[in-house]
Formats: C-alpha cells, sequence, structure tokens
C-alpha cells in the first residue's frame, strides 16, 4: 500500500504518510551517519573536528531523490550512494571520517527503527484516540439496552455500553503492546561481518554511543540477520489493525438501514442513490486493517535471513513495513474519527430489542463496563 496524495488522506495514512516518504527516509540516513562519526569521535576513533565537518556537510546536502534512487541499484542500497555523496562534499582526511566501521545495514536498519519511532507516535495517539473515544461511549451507554447478537442473529439483551467498553479494551490493549514492542527497538551496528572488527576495540561502546545519540535502545548484539524484533514490529502492527477493524466492522452493520442503531456524524453519500448516508469512515477503516495481515505475512516469511547478510529477505522488508504503518495507521486514524463522531439510536436499539427480548438492562453488563473503564 504505498500512498498517494489521491488515496492517503481516503485511507487515513496522511499523517503517517509525512514521517515515511523519501524525504523522512533521506533525513534519517543522514542522521545516522551523523550521529555514528559523532558517536565514534567520542571514543577517538576519527577526530572530533571532522565529525563536526561532517555534520555541516551533511545539514547543506542536496539530494535529488530519482538520483539516489537509481544510484541505489548498483549496491542495492540508497546508503552506499548517499556515503559517497556525503564523502564528496567533505572530501581529503575529512572524508574517512564518513560511515566509520560501518556496513550499509546499520544504516538502513538503524534509519528504519527510527522512522518506525516516529511513524508509530502517530498511530499510537489515533490509537488512543480511538480508545478514549469507544470508552466515553461506554461510560454514556453504560445501561442502553440494546440485543446482543451472535452468528449474525438476534441473541440476548446486552447494553451498548458493554459493545463499546469491549471496543476499548481491544484498542488499550493492542496500544500497550505496540509501545512497548517499539520502546526497545534498539540501534544496529556490526560492520561488514556484525563483529564491529574493523573498530576494534572500540566497536561495542562506539556501538552504545550510537544507539544514546539517537534516543534508541542499545543493541546487545547486532542483529542483521536476527530479525525477531521485526516480527514482533510486525505481529504487533497486525495486530493494532484488527483492534481498529472490529468496532469499525461493528459500526458499518449496526449503522445499516434495517438497524440504524448508529450512525456517524458525516456520513458519506453516493453519487447514484441520495438517500444513502454511508459510514464512510469506518467502511474505509476497514479498508485499511484488511492491507495489514498479508504485509505482516510478508515480513514474517522474510524472517529467515540466512547466514550474516540475507540476500532478499532484508531489501523486502523496508517498503513492507513502511507499508504496514501506513495500513494500520490508516485504520487507526479513520476509526477515530468514526468514534469520535459516533451518534448512537437508543430508540432504534430499543425497537430492535423488543422483536424477541424484553426492554431490560441485563445483569452484570454495567459491571463489565466499570471494570474497563477502572482499568484503564
Amino acid at each position: 500500500m504505498t500512498s498517494t496524495t489521491l488515496f492517503g488522506p481516503l485511507y487515513g495514512a496522511a499523517r503517517v504518510d509525512r514521517t515515511l516518504d523519501d524525504a523522512a527516509w533521506i533525513r534519517a540516513l543522514l542522521e545516522v551517519e551523523v550521529a555514528l562519526s559523532r558517536a565514534a569521535a567520542g571514543h577517538g576513533v576519527v577526530p572530533p573536528a571532522h565529525a563536526e565537518v561532517i555534520a555541516a556537510a551533511a545539514e547543506d546536502l542536496k539530494i535529488d531523490v530519482d538520483e539516489l534512487g537509481a544510484a541505489a541499484v548498483e549496491g542495492g542500497n540508497p546508503v552506499i550512494p548517499l556515503v559517497r555523496l556525503l564523502r564528496s562534499a567533505t572530501g581529503g582526511d575529512v572524508a574517512k571520517a564518513v560511515h566509520p566501521g560501518a556496513t550499509s545495514q546499520d544504516v538502513m536498519d538503524t534509519a528504519l527503527v527510527l522512522l518506525v519511532r516516529r511513524a508509530s507516535e502517530v498511530v499510537l495517539e489515533d490509537l488512543r484516540a480511538a480508545a478514549d473515544a469507544a470508552a466515553r461511549l461506554a461510560a454514556a451507554h453504560r445501561d442502553t439496552p440494546m440485543i446482543a447478537r451472535t452468528l449474525g442473529q438476534q441473541a440476548l439483551p446486552s447494553t451498548f455500553g458493554l459493545v463499546a467498553a469491549g471496543w476499548c479494551a481491544g484498542l488499550d490493549r493492542a496500544r500497550v503492546r505496540l509501545r512497548a514492542v517499539v520502546d526497545v527497538l534498539p540501534v544496529q551496528f556490526g560492520g561488514a561481518a556484525g563483529t564491529l572488527a574493523a573498530l576494534h576495540p572500540h566497536g561495542p561502546a562506539v556501538a552504545d554511543s550510537l544507539a544514546d545519540a539517537l534516543g534508541l535502545a542499545r543493541q546487545g548484539v547486532p542483529w542483521h540477520t536476527e530479525r525477531t524484533r521485526v516480527g514482533e514490529l510486525a505481529g504487533a502492527l497486525g495486530v493494532a489493525a484488527g483492534a481498529c477493524a472490529k468496532p469499525a466492522t461493528d459500526v458499518v452493520l449496526l449503522a445499516g438501514t434495517e438497524l440504524g442503531e448508529v450512525s456517524e456524524a458525516a456520513p458519506g453519500d453516493s453519487s447514484s442513490m441520495p438517500h444513502k448516508r454511508n459510514p464512510i469512515a469506518a467502511v474505509t477503516a476497514r479498508a485499511s486493517a484488511r492491507r495489514a495481515p498479508g504485509l505482516v505475512a510478508t515480513l514474517l516469511a522474510a524472517m529467515d535471513h540466512e547466514h550474516q547478510r540475507a540476500a532478499g529477505p532484508w531489501h523486502a522488508e523496508w517498503q513492507t513495513l513502511t507499508d504496514l504503518l501506513r495500513a494500520t495507521g490508516g485504520a487507526a486514524s479513520r476509526l477515530r474519527v468514526c468514534l469520535e463522531g459516533l451518534a448512537v439510536h437508543p430508540d432504534a436499539m430499543a425497537r430492535n430489542l423488543a422483536l424477541t427480548s424484553p426492554a431490560e438492562a441485563p445483569h452484570h453488563a454495567g459491571e463489565l463496563v466499570d471494570r474497563v473503564l477502572e482499568a484503564r
């Protein structure tokens, strides 16, 4: 799901896109290179003055994205031509202080972690807001009776507050898990074969200083081909997308003409049927979430990185992971719009409840709502 200006806003990915576009990638790659030179300078590997020249050159570097992309083809990643540009911009002895002891994967992986951290802040904010909106609905309709439905049929009495509390609990659970995974994503720094040999005896210390400078977790050991963190991130993003899809699906069903129990604040119209009031925010939340499982599967399938540098599985991660962030971010963003403006229609709920059940609040429903809200 590579976003565009035409479809990005529709799928809710516009804010996430700004943290993942080409310009964001280049900024992150340069940020890693600058931080690496400074970290190396801090341990006497390169002169501190050279590191500052590199920082200034990176700030002033003018990069044509199309040219960088074309140049990346030869070596299989954009770090190689970017390092050439940065060395050319500094020149002389300073050029030797660019990219000290690193391999391309160190810079790509660390830049990707930076982008994930930044994009995730947007996703987490929208997940929190959607959960907050669900919590408000749960509190406001703690005792609003409605019919529960199982296997598509009317079942027993429930309350809309309990339904909304279930949405809230799922969104909170997914948000907490995603936050936990993102917060421990580490720096990547192992050098050509993951041994840090080029910076001996300072390699591990430089790696830790690089992590600290970028605000990332320390790595322990390089993880060039040990991709459990990427798998965990993929899973957490996929679960978050699924947590968004659940309430969005319920809203689509509950907003149907025959039920009419909820409606969105700004329902979408139809090009041919003026009577339609489509729950478009919920519809597009579902659309974004539907993209996530395939992207998760691709990342999990790409975890079998061979030996000390993967030939293909690593390269498959970059766009797939950023597209997964867009999909999950879009689902969260559109669900937030849906729930923050959701109108509830108790009269319709009572009418539908009367078809098969007495209009009475079920035992324990309010207590269960309270438990969810108190646990927040």
